[in-house]
């Protein structure tokens, strides 16, 4: 008697390394935390952002992004842009869709500081992905009180 043999041929998608992506996105900042307690966006004006990025993986596991962000200030029936923020960080993958951004700030209203992102990927394409993001922006400088942020950021990588 003869043995069938049976084989089943998947494809697992192999990324080479270095690898480059980009992505671009909208970010709504939800609340400061300040000398003054709390200030929630909408309370008088909106400001928004459209962070877009370049993402460059040394490995599946590590990486290095820069982001520039232009802030839109919308506030008694004009808007403006009011600040641009430059954003280079570090990239740590944290399995199951998830990285971690520990990004440097450094923003043109003359403030400085820190944004750790937790980003998580929702939905994976073959050319592109959907993901959402918690900013934890802390801030200094230009003659200010320091201040702690959240906010939320959803967007599209390719």
């Amino acid at each position: 008697m003869t043995g069938i043999g049976l084989s089943a041929n998947c494809q697992v998608q192999q990324h080479s390394y270095p690898r480059i992506t980009g992505y671009v996105g909208v970010l709504h900042p939800i609340v400061t935390f300040g000398d003054g307690g709390a200030h929630y966006n909408f309370d008088g004006a909106y400001v928004g952002g459209l962070p877009t990025g370049i993402n460059i993986w040394k490995s599946s596991a590590i990486g290095f992004s820069m982001e520039i962000v232009p802030f839109i200030r919308a506030a008694e029936g004009s808007s403006k842009m009011n600040n641009l923020l430059f954003h280079p960080g570090l990239l740590v993958s944290l399995g199951h869709g998830f990285t971690l951004a520990t990004r440097a700030a450094f923003e043109t209203s003359g403030r400085y500081g820190l944004t750790p992102v937790l980003n998580k990927i929702i939905r994976k394409n073959k050319t592109h992905s959907y993901f959402i993001a918690l900013p934890i922006p802390a801030r200094f400088g230009n003659d200010r009180p320091s201040t702690v942020g959240i906010g939320f950021q959803f967007g599209i990588s390719f």
